[in-house]
């Protein structure tokens, strides 16, 4: 089992940043890729970044490449997403997962947290 704890969203206005926190614990001794998700109301749940166990590979989408960059400090168990130039259009509930894989996932995560509400107005 891998627990996890998503932290940092909240409101702010378009060209703003903030950083998301996803604090794991559990199963922390064992390699693990994590994945950042979010669902906006209507929408179906989508992925944002990924990155593998070490950090040496990440995986970024499109809307997103050059505004956001996942990270992790495996000696904190803890992955970011640092989120700048945030757009309204980025407003969702964002999630984080874990998936026992050392390399970066798109998809097939066993492990999810509760999400975190960001809120970008305009």
């Amino acid at each position: 089992q891998v627990q996890l704890v998503e932290s940092g969203g909240g409101l702010v206005q378009a060209g703003g940043s903030l950083r998301l926190s996803c604090a794991t614990s559990g199963r922390t001794g064992s390699s693990y890729a994590v994945g950042w998700f979010r669902q906006a109301p209507g929408k179906e749940r989508e992925i944002v970044a990924a990155i593998s166990w070490n950090g040496g590979s990440t995986y970024s989408t499109e809307s997103v490449k050059g505004r956001f960059t996942i990270s992790r400090d495996n000696a904190k168990n803890t992955v970011y997403l640092q989120m700048n130039s945030l757009k309204p259009e980025d407003t969702a509930v964002y999630y984080c997962a874990a998936a026992l894989s050392r390399l970066v996932r798109l998809n097939g995560y066993d492990y999810w947290g509760q999400g975190t509400q960001v809120t970008v107005s305009s």
